[in-house]
């Protein structure tokens, strides 16, 4: 069983919150004790999830409004049993800074073949099917946590 996971994207404010907040619900709903918590490879340190993100996540009954954004650290990758990045350059990005992470990073996407692209600054649009995608992914995930 994963005792902790950390999910992974660009800025950490957009994909990897969300995510975040997704294998949350799933690890309480299924009484299952996971650390879930997320980080940027770029992130912008301190900043809120976007509104848009916030808003979607709010509509599905997940409350990300205390969020702020994190870099990745060599504790956080140590920390993380297992670690989910929305595109396969930030897995190749993750496992060159923090070679001893090999072996525990992959793309939330891995089993359905997903590539979770970043809305950050377009649409609503662009926040929903970035949303679809992490959807399935955590669906995909949660026989192996």
């Amino acid at each position: 069983m994963i005792k902790s996971l950390l999910t992974v994207c660009v800025g950490n404010i957009c994909r990897s919150p969300m995510a975040e907040g997704l294998f949350r619900e799933v690890a309480r709903e299924s009484g299952r004790d996971v650390l879930v918590h997320s980080a940027g490879i770029g992130a912008l340190v301190d900043h809120a999830a976007d509104p848009i993100a916030v808003q979607l996540m709010q509509e599905a009954g997940i409350d990300i409004g205390a969020h702020r954004a994190r870099q990745i650290s060599p504790e956080i990758i140590a920390e993380s049993e297992l670690i989910l990045v929305m595109e396969s350059w930030q897995q190749q990005e993750v496992e060159r800074l923090y070679p001893f992470a090999k072996g525990r990073v992959f793309t939330i996407g891995k089993w359905s073949d997903i590539t979770v692209d970043d809305p950050y600054k377009k649409p609503r649009e662009a926040f929903e099917e970035a949303l679809v995608g992490i959807r399935q992914g955590v669906k995909d995930w949660i026989p192996y946590l």
